[in-house]
């Protein structure tokens, strides 16, 4: 296996905030067997998620670049990736396993799913990921028209002990909206299938802040990037972003808490990708 970084050994991403702990730095009235067993009641894990829709690999050169994709990935050391417009040995991107080879170059876990079959091969999402995966499925989404068969990913993962609900979609883009109502009631239905275990949902909504998808989403989610990020937002198109369009949704009251996001700046794609880091709190 070719990694591209040598930092991506398998990790818990404990990166646990500094200032739960400079306090009694400065305070000098605190051992340090003291400041771990703070540290372990505070019990906070924080997990880096990126949501990228990465255009089968072509960049806004034209070009078919799945390095260039994996280079984007590493740069940022997310924990866990979401991933739209995945090509599994499409004609269009060269017949490659884009999935696998992304796995291969990050050194990540991956689950990826067709909801279509397309040029030869298999066209749908992908989730790569750090941690252990307890359970993996992909639901096709219902449509109310003609077009691409939509899915959503869910998975169950395994972080610091506790479990975790992660999903992954990419839903429809036509200016009527009925389609993508009604897919947020089928994630609903999804969601109450893991009882009560915290959910993330991640990925390309096709829909602006303020829509009623984005309402409805909120009706149960925080949207990170209105909660901690900074400026629009823009993520589409990634040579002249002029919408936002990508999100990463944390379900209320199940301890998890947005913490930073930002877009890095890259045409691999025609979208750009959003990063958040999310603390997990113990609920």
């Amino acid at each position: 296996m070719h990694f591209l970084h040598s930092n991506l050994f398998p990790r818990l991403a404990v990166r646990v905030a500094a200032f739960f702990l400079l306090p009694l730095v400065l305070g000098g009235c605190m051992s340090v067997a003291e400041m771990g067993e703070t540290a372990e009641e505070q019990d906070v894990v924080t997990i880096r998620v990126m949501s990228y829709n990465i255009q089968h690999g072509r960049g806004m050169d034209g070009q078919v670049d799945i390095r260039r994709i994996a280079e984007v990935i590493v740069r940022e050391e997310p924990d866990i990736v979401a991933l739209q417009e995945v090509d599994r040995g499409v004609e269009r991107s060269g017949g490659v396993d884009i999935p696998g080879k992304l796995a291969e170059l990050t050194g990540m876990n991956v689950f990826f799913d067709r909801n279509i079959e397309f040029q030869g091969g298999d066209y749908g999402n992908a989730v790569l990921t750090r941690f252990p995966v307890l359970k993996e499925s992909n639901s096709h989404l219902r449509m109310i028209r003609e077009g691409e068969q939509r899915g959503v990913i869910h998975m169950v993962l395994e972080i610091g002990g506790r479990e975790l609900v992660f999903m992954n979609t990419h839903i429809d883009y036509r200016r009527d909206d009925s389609e993508r109502l009604k897919n947020i009631r089928q994630f609903r239905e999804i969601v109450e299938t893991y009882e009560g275990l915290p959910v993330i949902i991640s990925g390309d909504f096709n829909d602006f802040p303020g829509s009623r998808t984005h309402g409805k989403m909120k009706e149960d989610f925080i949207d990170t990037w209105e909660a901690v990020g900074e400026g629009d937002g823009f993520t589409f198109r990634s040579d002249n972003p002029d919408r936002r369009i990508d999100y990463i949704f944390l379900e209320k009251g199940k301890g998890l808490v947005p913490k930073e996001a930002w877009i890095p700046e890259t045409q691999a794609s025609d979208h750009l990708p959003l990063v958040a880091d999310i603390v997990f709190e113990q609920s």
